[in-house]
């Protein structure tokens, strides 16, 4: 084959790598437009999101029910204000509660809803009751580590004194 044809057929497949790449990245981002119709925001309030971001999902027994549209810190509370966007297929309960969780053992962080049993639903605007916030690793660790101090410090003291 001459230099041209094999230089044309290069360029192509590097055209569609390239058209690949930002298609995944797109679809990563999860940078699909939704319409305000078809959605309400509800906020929540919690004393440690840990590593949540917007656009972070909003998910009820596993489905993606909606999307974390915007976090801020309430300066009177010095709690962060998290607002939900849910799809208007989704209506929960007064009684709902919100959870900070995380996918896998160091996966991306998300909201999850857990559906009460109240039969007055949500309006849009509404605050949810019910929070549970983020598990933060090094807070655990530093529990974990302070626990088994405090333990190995004890049996060697009580076998010190026998």
């Amino acid at each position: 084959m001459k230099r041209s044809t094999i230089d044309l057929w290069v360029g192509i497949f590097v055209a569609i790598g390239i058209a690949a790449v930002t298609f995944l990245a797109l679809k990563v981002a999860n940078l699909t437009p939704q319409s305000s119709d078809s959605t309400y925001t509800l906020y929540a309030d919690f004393d440690n999101i840990g590593g949540l971001k917007v656009k972070a999902p909003v998910k009820s027994s596993g489905v993606v029910v909606g999307r974390v549209s915007a976090v801020t810190l309430d300066t009177k509370r010095y709690v962060a204000h998290v607002a939900l966007t849910l799809d208007n297929r989704y209506r929960f309960s007064r009684d709902t509660s919100a959870e900070i969780l995380t996918a896998g053992l160091l996966g991306e962080q998300y909201v999850g809803l857990t559906q009460g049993g109240d039969d007055v639903n949500l309006k849009a605007g509404d605050t949810l009751a019910i929070t549970s916030s983020a598990l933060v690793l090094e807070q655990l660790i530093g529990k974990f580590m302070t626990s088994f101090g405090e333990k190995g410090g004890d049996s060697h003291a009580a076998s010190a004194a026998k």
